[in-house]
C-alpha cells in the first residue's frame, strides 16, 4: 500500500476488545466509529480463548471490508495469517519487526510502537509501514506512560513514514496532536466510553487535515 493511500486510512483508529467495547459489542461500537468518520480498527484482544478470538477476527474483518475500512490486528500475528487481517500493530516488547515483516504477507501492512528516533529507524529498517508515537498525554489503558516528548515526536514525524498518536487521546486535545502534524490518532477509551461513539468520532476527526 502506498504511504499517502495508509496515511488516509489510520486518519483515525479504534483500538477495542470486548471489554473496552461493553455494554456494545465490539462490532456494534466499531460501526458506530465508522459511521462518525474511523478509519481503521485495531483488535487488542487480551485473554481470550484462540478460537473465539479467531471467530471474532473473521466478523470484524468482514465487517471492516464492507465498510472499506483496515484492519489491524494488534500482537497477534498468527491472527494476521490466518484470517486474512489488513496488518499487524506490535510493540516493543512483542515479536521483532524484522521476524513479523519478513512473515506477513506482502499486501499486509505492519504498524510498530516507538518512542525514541532510534526505535523509530529501526522499526523502518526493518520493514515497518507506519509508526504509533506515544504516549502522547497520560493513559489509564497502561501502566507507568512516559509521556512522549514533542520535539522527538517531531524528529520521528521528519522520517517520512505515516505516523499515529496514540495514548490518552481525547475529543478536547486532539487539536494540539493534529497541530503537531500527525496523519492519524488511534484512540481506545475517547471512542469506546463516549456515550454516543459517532459523535465522538466525529470530534476527533473536526481539527484533522482535510
Amino acid at each position: 500500500m502506498e504511504a499517502q493511500e495508509l496515511r488516509q486510512k489510520l486518519r483515525l483508529t479504534l483500538v477495542a476488545g470486548r471489554r473496552e467495547a461493553a455494554p456494545r459489542s465490539l462490532g456494534e461500537l466499531a460501526a458506530q466509529s465508522f459511521a462518525g468518520g474511523a478509519t481503521a480498527l485495531q483488535l487488542r484482544e487480551k485473554g481470550l480463548p484462540d478460537r473465539d478470538l479467531y471467530e471474532e477476527a473473521l466478523e470484524l474483518r468482514a465487517l471492516c471490508a464492507r465498510e472499506n475500512r483496515l484492519f489491524i490486528i494488534n500482537d497477534r500475528l498468527d491472527l494476521v495469517l490466518a484470517t486474512g487481517a489488513d496488518g499487524l500493530h506490535i510493540g516493543q516488547s512483542d515479536l521483532p519487526a524484522a521476524a513479523a515483516a519478513r512473515l506477513l504477507p506482502k499486501s499486509a501492512v505492519l504498524g510498530v510502537s516507538v518512542q525514541t528516533v532510534e526505535a523509530a529507524r529501526a522499526a523502518l529498517a526493518a520493514g515497518a509501514d507506519y509508526l504509533g508515537l506515544g504516549a502522547l498525554f497520560a493513559t489509564g489503558s497502561k501502566d507507568d506512560v512516559t509521556v512522549l516528548d514533542r520535539a522527538v515526536a517531531r524528529e520521528i514525524m521528519a522520517l517520512g513514514a505515516p505516523c499515529v498518536a496514540i495514548g490518552g487521546l481525547t475529543v478536547e486535545n486532539s487539536g494540539e496532536v493534529w497541530d503537531l502534524g500527525f496523519d492519524g490518532l488511534a484512540v481506545i477509551s475517547a471512542i469506546a466510553a463516549a456515550a454516543d461513539p459517532r459523535r465522538a468520532a466525529e470530534g476527533l476527526l473536526v481539527n484533522g487535515p482535510a
